[in-house]
């Protein structure tokens, strides 16, 4: 063995000790509430497929047809080869199903976190996080090598304390202008499943000058009059600068996008580094999440979501009594459900047990959540049957009973349109 390899191996073995190993896990079957893996079917609560529509015929029909239409590949970056028109297609659909003057879109959400980002702020600006983004968020931030402050998560006093700091920073003699402040928060937060007082956020930005983005991956399709997102349900969609988002959740296929102004847009097109210098996503996924887009604005969409939101309200009668669990008697706040239990070992324990009784919900360590808050991040579908959620809260009632009791955060729950 080389030192190069043993050297990695060490740090394989540390991360093993801490109870922080991953690794990948074959699944012999199409991304469902049902799965296979290692000859097992599973009952898969762990997705963020939360219309069901991943494996929907109808977005497995629309990328088969830009695949017959346009061939399995995009060449290279569309700026180099131009744009095929499914990608065309899907951010005219983007802009009008977000209600903005124009969207782009991007190989990834990550991809368009960092383009975004990185296009827009500079050294001598300030960006400003909740503590609990994405890492795509912290690393976008990171990278664009501007001030960065944190405030604790959805404090808005802190917050205010921040902005106040920045809109009173004079400019320094290399700059071309008075620094610019980005606040960035997602609008649902990926593993707490709570959401963001976007209403306050938005005043409070406006208040001393500042610009937002938000990250509407898993509010896309779930919230608002049109289901574009918390930000419709909160009424503060043409109030927010920047709205990004993914198309492989609710939406069911996969990729990013931005959506915003039209001078946003030409922007990122010219200056978006993930966007510039990356080959174009294969056509049959810009179609497949045309095609979700779509079906998301229409009854059957609108139904699903009233089913998604039956599940839950399901669930939630039925794990009040579960000790960790983020229950509530009222709406749930969104369709994640972390069950906190704290060390990484029984965590794991948890999972692997959950599996053994058929069930598959992986342990959230370190680094995705911080050290000491491990979890079951409970996702649920719209494809879920009320048979499906008995199964799970009958396993989860039995484990529970061996668990200790960790702190169960609050979170705030919007109504629903």
């Amino acid at each position: 063995m080389s030192g190069f390899d043993e050297e990695l191996k060490l740090r394989l073995d540390e991360l093993r000790a801490r109870d922080l190993y991953r690794e990948l896990r074959r699944i012999d079957s199409p991304q469902s509430t049902h799965i296979r893996i290692g000859g097992k079917t599973l009952l898969n609560f762990s997705s963020n497929d939360y219309l069901g529509l991943a494996n929907d015929l109808v977005l497995k029909a629309a990328a088969i047809q830009a695949i017959e239409e346009f061939g399995a590949g995009s060449g290279a970056s569309r700026l180099i080869s131009g744009g095929l028109a499914p990608h065309d297609e899907l951010e005219q659909t983007l802009a009008q199903f977000k209600g903005t003057a124009a969207a782009l879109g991007f190989s990834s959400g990550y991809a368009a976190t960092t383009g975004t980002i990185g296009a827009l702020m500079g050294k001598e600006d300030i960006i400003v996080l909740d503590k609990l983004v994405h890492a795509s968020i912290v690393d976008a931030a990171r990278l664009a090598g501007a001030k960065l402050r944190v405030f604790a998560h959805n404090d808005l006093n802190e917050l205010e304390e921040i902005l106040r700091w920045a809109a009173l920073r004079p400019a320094s003699p290399a700059a071309r202008g008075r620094p610019r402040t980005l606040v960035v928060t997602e609008s649902v937060f990926s593993m707490d499943g709570d959401c963001a007082p976007l209403r306050e956020i938005v005043a409070l930005k406006e208040r001393y000058g500042a610009w937002l983005m938000i990250d509407e991956a898993h509010a896309t399709g779930l919230y608002g009059l049109h289901r574009r997102g918390l930000a419709e349900e909160m009424g503060v969609s043409d109030r927010v600068e920047i709205q990004m988002g993914t198309l492989g959740k609710a939406i069911g296929a996969a990729g990013g996008y931005v959506a915003g102004s039209r001078s946003l847009i030409d922007y990122l097109l010219n200056r978006a580094r993930s966007f510039i210098f990356t080959t174009a996503p294969p056509p049959a996924m810009a179609a497949a999440a045309t095609a979700g887009i779509q079906f998301i604005q229409c009854d059957a969409g609108a139904e699903r979501r009233e089913m998604l939101w039956s599940r839950l309200a399901q669930f939630h009668a039925g794990a009040k009594e579960i000790v960790g669990l983020s229950a509530s008697a009222t709406p749930p706040a969104s369709a994640i459900v972390p069950w906190l239990i704290g060390d990484e070992a029984a965590a794991v324990h948890v999972a692997n047990s959950l599996r053994a009784a058929g069930i598959f919900i992986p342990a959230i360590r370190y680094p995705t959540v911080a050290r000491g808050q491990a979890r079951l991040r409970v996702t649920f579908s719209a494809a879920h049957s009320a048979t499906d959620v008995e199964a799970l809260l009958s396993a989860l009632r039995q484990l529970a009973l061996d668990l200790p009791s960790p702190d169960a955060s609050t979170t705030n729950r919007p109504a629903r349109s």
